[in-house]
């Protein structure tokens, strides 16, 4: 597979681009291995070190082969979904460079955002984008530097519409959770023209610009339920397994953008 999917790899030497399909074909066949687990024999682990050390190129250069190979697999589908989540690298107690604070100021790792793509009959496809980044130490004073990580979410979609130019035929859907409900995002998409559609949880109850104080999920459930569902909700930690019965709210609504002007929306409840 790495072969296949690592074909167009160009890191600038043969032996390179040999040693990372070995090394991928190592971590495939082992992937909640260590580096050392994965891979086979001493000789093998130094190059591996050898490899990921060199600065010559970075993971993006690695990810691009995979990308352009994900980009052809979701033109042969109707609908794609991209979705973007946040996850924490963490590699607390490890003396690391560059690693920063995670939840708590104590943890030190890093936050990856990538954006997976798969089917709505949940066929994998591949990463199309990522975020990596780690978090800067909060001053005296306990503010934060850096760049608002707000800017993933929109930046996100942004490049989802750009892949949506060359894929015609394919109907690109933005999913993300609940902190991507942000209103610049939804204004970039309508002033994009909705090159790709987008499905974000709903965390903020947004007052309606017509409604006189009325909100955005009162207004959707004084409507006729759509019909209901039905589905077997898995067990979790403390939580047993139980059967769900959803009814199925959806109504179009229109938001304030604050600038005067107004953002188009259908919002989706599912209330038990």
């Amino acid at each position: 597979w790495a072969a296949e999917e690592f074909e167009t790899l160009d890191l600038g030497d043969a032996r390179r681009n040999r040693r990372a399909i070995e090394l991928l074909n190592d971590l495939g066949e082992r992937p909640t291995a260590s580096i050392p687990g994965a891979c086979r024999g001493w000789a093998e682990i130094q190059a591996a070190y050898r490899f990921l050390g060199n600065d010559r190129y970075d993971w993006l250069d690695l990810l691009e082969p995979h990308r352009v190979c994900t980009q052809a697999r979701m033109a042969a589908h109707p609908v794609v979904l991209c979705t973007q989540d946040t996850t924490q690298l963490d590699f607390n107690g490890q003396v690391i460079e560059g690693l920063g604070p995670l939840s708590y100021e104590a943890q030190r790792g890093m936050y990856l955002h990538p954006t997976y793509a798969i089917t709505p009959q949940r066929e994998p496809l591949g990463v199309l984008d990522a975020w990596m980044w780690a978090r800067e130490f909060k001053d005296a004073e306990g503010q934060r530097g850096g760049e608002p990580e707000s800017r993933r979410w929109m930046e996100g979609y942004a490049r989802v519409a750009e892949l949506a130019a060359g894929l015609p035929d394919t109907r690109l859907v933005y999913v993300a959770d609940r902190e991507a409900d942000l209103l610049p995002l939804m204004i970039r998409a309508r002033d994009l023209e909705h090159p790709a559609d987008w499905l974000i949880r709903a965390k903020h109850n947004r007052v309606l610009p017509d409604g006189d104080g009325e909100k955005l999920w009162a207004r959707v459930l004084a409507t006729e339920p759509l019909g209901e569902v039905h589905f077997t909700l898995a067990p979790g930690r403390g939580r047993r397994s139980r059967d769900v019965r959803q009814a199925l709210y959806a109504h179009r609504v229109s938001v304030s953008d604050r600038r005067g002007g107004r953002v188009d929306a259908t919002c989706v409840i599912a209330r038990e």
